[in-house]
Order: C-alpha cells, then sequence, then structure tokens
C-alpha cells in the first residue's frame, strides 16, 4: 500500500453527496497517510444521502471560494444525485476542478461524480466509466465511457458506483501516491 503521509487531498462535495462514496474512499486515504480537507459551496456542515434518505454529514474545511487548487496535490469527487448537480451549477466550483486538470494533478470520480466534470469541459478523448444512467451524458460530453469498475486515464480516476469501491479506493491510493 503507498504511503500518502505528504499527500493533501481536497474533496469536493454538498449536500446529498452519497455517503459512502465519501466516507470510504476518505477513510482509506486517511488510513494510509493521507491529509484531507473537506472543500463546499458553503461553510458549516453538509449533509449526506443513505439509502435515499437524508443520513450523517461531515464538517466543511473550507469552501470553494477559500480553497485554491494549487494547495492540494489530488482532488475527489463523491457521487450522489442532489450533490454533483449543485457543485456543477457553481461557477467556482466547476474552476477549482479546471484547475486540477490544468495543472495535471490526479483527480477521481465515482458514481454521479463525473458530471461536474461535464461543465468543467475536460471530458474530450478521456477514456472512465460512471453510474450508468449519465454515460450518454459523459459521451456526448467527448469522453470514451466503458462499463468498468475502475478505469484510469491519465490524471482522472472513475469507479461506477459503491459497489465498486474497494476497487476505487486501492486504485485512487496507488493513482494519488504518484
Amino acid at each position: 500500500m503507498s504511503n500518502l503521509s505528504n499527500i493533501k487531498i481536497a474533496v469536493l462535495a454538498a449536500d446529498g453527496y452519497e455517503q459512502s462514496e465519501l466516507d470510504s474512499p476518505v477513510k482509506a486515504l486517511k488510513d494510509a497517510g493521507a491529509t484531507i480537507e473537506i472543500i463546499s459551496l458553503k461553510s458549516g456542515e453538509i449533509k449526506s444521502m443513505k439509502d435515499h434518505q437524508w443520513s450523517d454529514s461531515v464538517s466543511v474545511d473550507k469552501t470553494v471560494k477559500e480553497a485554491k487548487a494549487d494547495s492540494y496535490d489530488a482532488l475527489l469527487l463523491p457521487g450522489g444525485v442532489i450533490n454533483p448537480d449543485a457543485v456543477r451549477a457553481n461557477k467556482d466550483a466547476v474552476q477549482f476542478v479546471k484547475d486540477f486538470f490544468n495543472a495535471e494533478k490526479p483527480v477521481a470520480a465515482i458514481c454521479h461524480g463525473p458530471q461536474t466534470l461535464i461543465n468543467a469541459e475536460v471530458l474530450k478523448g478521456k477514456k472512465m466509466t460512471s453510474y450508468e444512467s449519465i454515460s450518454e451524458d459523459l459521451k456526448n460530453a467527448g469522453a470514451n465511457w466503458v462499463d468498468e469498475e475502475v478505469v484510469t486515464d491519465g490524471n482522472l480516476t472513475t469507479s461506477r458506483s459503491p459497489e465498486d469501491l474497494p476497487a476505487f479506493n486501492a486504485r485512487i491510493i496507488e493513482e494519488f501516491g504518484k
């Protein structure tokens, strides 16, 4: 397992993130030694969804207006249906994501998380996966969508759903540690 003790990771999420898709990768990354900061559209706390119900909350470390991509080594975009829709509609959040791609830093997105990448206009020619229901949106944005557990193309790692979290977590630890 990689040692991520010198790695600082931004987790960009908003209310309605899928609980397992934030909690599981964050735990795996912390266990590998990474420092994690939760970045959101507002300060305070953001609330998760679990089994289509509102669930636990996490504290926000910085708002997206306060955060700068150059302060982080990698970016994680958890899914959920409500979360990515809110994030992709926020111009500061979209620019934050673009800044990671412009700097060629590792980015990981799971389930519906890649929707933000559509608005960031960073998918042209990228091989990737996601929750199946958004595959056409990603193809229309120029991605080469495939139905695989976890896909890495350059600096982008994507995965389909909570069922893929073990493979996703292992891969992002590897990718974020490069």
